[in-house]
C-alpha cells in the first residue's frame, strides 16, 4: 500500500490559461451576505497563510477518527499558483484564493503520513503551506485528475491548504480530505 501512495505523489505540470472570475463574487456554498475576494487585497498575486481560512478550521492528533476528515468546499480563485512570487519553482499549478481554504493544526505521532487530498468533477490542484514555512504543490497526483499530497514525515504545527482549479474553469464543488490512511 505505501509503495502505491509514493507512486502516484509524481506529478505532471502542463499548461493552463487564466480564470474568468469576477472580483468579490460569492461563493455558492457561502452565506448569502459572505463574499471571497478572489483576486484578493489590492489585486495580491500571490496566497496569503496569515488570512484566516475561508471554510474553516480543525484540531487533529495522530489517530484521529472519523478518517479521513472530510471538508466540502469550492476550488479556484484568481491567483495563478505557477506565477505566485512565493510559490516560484515549486511546480505548483491551478488558480487559487488569497486567504487558504482550511487550516488544520495537527500533531503528529511521528509514525503516520499525513496525507492532504482533494476530490471534485473538475480538475483542482493543492498547494499547502507546511509547518516549517514550505509550500508543497500537487496536481493529479490522486486519482483522475484529483490531488494528492502525502507528506511521509509531517510535522507537528499549522497547514493551511488551497484547493485550486486548474485552467479556466468556473468556481468547482470539491471535497478535501485529511487522512493518515487514504487518499482521494
Amino acid at each position: 500500500m505505501k509503495q502505491q501512495l509514493v507512486a502516484i505523489a509524481v506529478i505532471a505540470i502542463g499548461a493552463f490559461s487564466a480564470p474568468a472570475f469576477a472580483q468579490n463574487e460569492t461563493t455558492p456554498s457561502a452565506p448569502a451576505s459572505e463574499s471571497r475576494n478572489w483576486l484578493g487585497a489590492d489585486g495580491a498575486t500571490q496566497p496569503n497563510a496569515a488570512l484566516a481560512p475561508t471554510y474553516g478550521e480543525v484540531v487533529l492528533e495522530a489517530g484521529f477518527t472519523p478518517d479521513p476528515h472530510l471538508i466540502g468546499l469550492h476550488s479556484g480563485g484568481g491567483i495563478d499558483a505557477a506565477a505566485a512570487p512565493n510559490l516560484g519553482g515549486r511546480n505548483c499549478a491551478g488558480y487559487i484564493a488569497e486567504a487558504p481554504d482550511y487550516r488544520v493544526q495537527y500533531t503528529t505521532s511521528g509514525d503516520d503520513p499525513l496525507i492532504i487530498s482533494a476530490r471534485s468533477a473538475a480538475d483542482t490542484t493543492i498547494v499547502v503551506h507546511t509547518p516549517d514555512s514550505q509550500w508543497r504543490c500537487n496536481d493529479d497526483g490522486g486519482l483522475g485528475l484529483n490531488p494528492s499530497l502525502i507528506l511521509t514525515r509531517p510535522q507537528s504545527g499549522q497547514y493551511d491548504i488551497w484547493v485550486g482549479t486548474y485552467g479556466a474553469a468556473a468556481l468547482a464543488p470539491a471535497e478535501l480530505a485529511i487522512s493518515e490512511v487514504v487518499s482521494q
